[in-house]
């Protein structure tokens, strides 16, 4: 039988590639769901190629007109943030790919799981916000989580099989754009500058992270809770060529690690085919022309953002919840030209200081969280 899989997100960079790997194996997967935030007019082409059940569009305002390029077909169509918490219970989904974009991932994860769906995460930020509440859902409710980012599938991958300690994880990074530039450098750079990523193609917004490291730093949060280790035993290291897409070290000193080439169609599709490993036709590693791997320490004085993630997860509670919401607010006020590329750290730690902590946190305390952390980070901006 055809596993039906929900795509929140399915406009995004994620969400395509996701689809791109359906039409590879039509015999196996289903589009049943597709969500878009804004972006109507390639949630419309999609839905007439992959015939969905039903379609929600976040922004209602294009309701109408998502439902009337519909009209001719069987598809339903929805809007609001609320029908992305209520498509996910369908009982006739089978599996929920969670890619949408920063803290709008959350509620409806969380209905996900509540629904006793299998999650396929590529949304970091349902557990770098609440990392503690959404394990303990998961576990609850017997839902796995299945890691879609290159670096935790590439950790998934090498833990297979093992049932040694975990010594240390190796979360790779390529360092981004500005890997070597200077502090002074770093100050005048502008977002045409961050956007162009060597070795990936992404959205906006997690590009712009990328650049600040502050992606790395969201990952080593994610680590955490996914794999159930201590911070001390997650290390970044920085290895531009984006081979080497992270590693385990085991109690005998022994490492395994995950390479391939910089395709994010490979962790969807083992994502969504888990336990299988199914063929594709996706690039070949060529070991030939790859050259030199190198490796290297992230500096966490030039790139402030990935010293502050770590401080969020050593201090807990809600200060992950008040991470990302200054970093969203600084991250697009930085592609607005609001702040400088370097002012996006400085007001993430002066946000953090400012918002009250708070160790034992519901759904409703990080909402409130969230929305106060957005008000301190945008009076910083003003």
């Amino acid at each position: 039988m055809k596993k039906k899989i929900a795509i929140l997100g399915s406009t995004g960079s994620i969400g395509t590639q996701a689809l791109q790997v359906i039409a590879e194996h039509p015999d196996l997967f289903e589009a049943r769901v597709l969500t878009a935030g804004h972006n109507a007019d390639l949630l419309i082409q999609q839905a007439k190629q992959f015939v969905p059940q039903c379609v929600v569009i976040a922004d209602e305002s294009k309701y109408s007109y998502v439902s009337e390029a519909l009209a001719d077909t069987d598809v339903q169509v929805y809007a609001g943030a609320d029908a992305l918490c209520q498509v996910v219970e369908l009982p006739s989904v089978d599996m929920v790919l969670t890619a949408l974009v920063g803290f709008s991932g959350l509620r409806p994860t969380i209905a996900a799981i509540k629904a006793h769906k299998p999650i396929a995460l590529a949304n970091k930020e349902t557990l770098v916000v609440a990392g503690e509440l959404v394990t303990r859902l998961a576990l609850e409710s017997h839902v796995p989580i299945l890691p879609v980012d290159s670096e935790h599938s590439a950790i998934f991958q090498s833990l297979m099989g093992e049932r040694a300690e975990v010594e240390k994880i190796i979360l790779t990074a390529s360092g981004g754009p500005f890997r070597t530039f200077t502090l002074e450098q770093l100050a005048d750079v502008t977002p045409m500058q961050a956007l162009k990523h060597p070795n990936w193609d992404m959205g906006a917004k997690i590009t712009i992270d990328s650049a600040s490291m502050m992606n790395k730093g969201f990952e080593v949060i994610e680590a955490k809770w996914l794999f159930g280790v201590e911070p001390h035993k997650i290390q970044v290291v920085v290895h531009p060529q984006s081979v080497i897409h992270s590693a385990v070290q085991f109690a005998d000193g022994a490492v395994k690690a995950q390479l391939g080439v910089p395709d994010m169609r490979v962790p969807i599709q083992l994502a969504l085919s888990y336990p299988d490993r199914l063929g594709s036709s996706f690039p070949r590693l060529d070991w030939f022309a790859m050259g030199n791997l190198t490796f290297e320490r992230p500096d966490q004085e030039r790139f402030r953002c990935l010293a502050m993630a770590y401080e969020a997860l050593r201090l807990g509670g809600n200060m992950p919840c008040v991470l990302n919401a200054a970093n969203e607010v600084v991250n697009l006020a930085f592609r607005k030209e609001r702040c400088s590329f370097l002012q996006m750290g400085e007001i993430i730690e002066r946000t953090m200081q400012m918002v009250p902590f708070k160790a034992d946190n519901t759904l409703e305390d990080y909402l409130a969280c969230d929305k106060e952390s957005r008000r301190v980070a945008e009076s910083f901006l003003k």
